[in-house]
């Protein structure tokens, strides 16, 4: 006679012990997940960080290109400013020199005396100003040399002469500092433009520089090379 067999009743244990697993499986899971979510979180952080700083740093460089091509725009236009007394001073030692040509130099000088500028301007209409004065100096010099060449005896003397090349020498270097300085304008402008670079121009308050238009510079360039041209005209008749 055999005894019922128990492994029946056994037979329910395993599958009451085997339930917990999947739920440990869950939770490795779900954490896997979290960790997965806390370095994208972190990847992204550091990029946002890193592109933060870099449009930062980029911003303050084109600031300083910028300072230092004016600087270089402005020590021009000051070498210029301090000459011309010396070429009002020459002149005035010719016989019969027109006083209205002089009194035009020396009112222009008087106008951009009054405008200081203690760096780029961030202003339009200031900058517009100073760069009126500065063409309205730079026209009135033209003019009075070329009614220099009305006077033979200055033309020759050897000051006179030296003045004339060091303003025309200055006027070349004027108009390549110019340019220099559009094109820095023009970069830092289109900088802070850009994004995410304009997000952070917005909060740490960059703003544009108001910007010299090409036309504007080449629209009057005085031309101080007449003298020695006509010089050489006159040989190759």
């Amino acid at each position: 006679m055999s005894l019922p067999s128990r492994h029946p009743a056994s037979n329910s244990f395993p599958s009451a012990t085997a339930a917990p697993a999947p739920r440990r499986s869950e939770r490795g899971a779900v954490g896997k997940g979290c960790l997965i979510a806390v370095v994208v979180l972190l990847v992204i952080g550091f990029v946002g960080w890193r592109m933060t700083v870099g449009s930062y740093n980029t911003i303050v460089a084109n600031q300083e290109v910028v300072d230092e091509k004016w600087s270089g725009l402005g020590s021009q236009y000051q070498r210029r400013f301090e000459l011309v007394p010396q070429l009002v001073e020459t002149v005035k030692g010719a016989a019969n020199f027109e006083k209205t040509t002089i009194t035009e130099v020396t009112a222009a000088r008087a106008r951009v005396g009054q405008i200081n500028l203690s760096g780029a301007p961030t202003d339009a209409k200031q900058a517009q100003a100073f760069l009126a004065a500065q063409e309205g100096l730079g026209s009135a010099l033209s003019r009075l040399l070329a009614v220099s060449e009305n006077y033979p005896t200055l033309t020759a003397t050897a000051g006179f002469r030296d003045l004339q090349s060091q303003i025309e020498g200055t006027e070349n270097r004027i108009n390549v500092a110019r340019l220099d300085y559009i094109g820095a304008i023009r970069a830092f402008n289109t900088s802070i433009r850009k994004f995410p670079a304009n997000i952070i121009a917005g909060m740490y308050d960059f703003e544009r520089y108001p910007q010299l238009e090409t036309d504007e510079v080449n629209r009057e360039v005085p031309d101080f090379s007449f003298g020695d041209d006509k010089t050489g005209d006159d040989g190759d008749k």
